[in-house]
């Protein structure tokens, strides 16, 4: 599978090798990581998502960087999500970041990957966010808040 991420000419295939390295624990994290490179945002995003099932906290400062700015939104939804699933205490500014300043896919996701920490600064962002311009990142922010019963 290894040899496949790095080098079959088609992307489908890289992206569910990607997929299927999540299953392979911490070795997999490297060839995770080296994936992140590959020219293809499917890849990318499936590598993204596959080191968040890891858990790999070698990863946090690359999705850190992704979840900020990376040229892909899904992409950006992946890393904000594998951040969640990392749940690394020193990520959490990231994502309250990107919670108040990315687009509203990436702001609903960054409301979600909150869920994962507890900290004093959640609670207000997700109010503010509860109050956002997109209705998705609202209702999310207010369920978040607001639990149903």
């Amino acid at each position: 599978i290894e040899a496949i991420l790095g080098s079959d000419s088609e992307a489908c295939v890289r992206a569910e090798a990607a997929e299927t390295l999540a299953a392979g624990g911490p070795e997999a994290i490297n060839v995770l990581i080296a994936a992140t490179e590959d020219p293809d945002e499917r890849v990318v995003e499936a590598a993204t998502t596959a080191l968040g099932e890891i858990g790999a906290v070698e990863a946090v400062p690359w999705l850190e960087q992704a979840a900020r700015g990376h040229a892909d939104r899904l992409v950006r939804e992946a890393a904000v999500a594998a951040l969640g699933a990392i749940h690394d205490p020193g990520s959490l500014k990231t994502i309250l970041e990107v919670l108040r300043t990315g687009p509203p896919q990436v702001r609903r996701r960054a409301a979600v990957a909150l869920a994962a920490f507890d900290d004093a600064a959640i609670e207000p962002a997700l109010l503010a966010a509860a109050r956002d311009r997109n209705p998705v990142v609202r209702d999310v922010a207010s369920m978040l808040v607001n639990p149903p019963r």
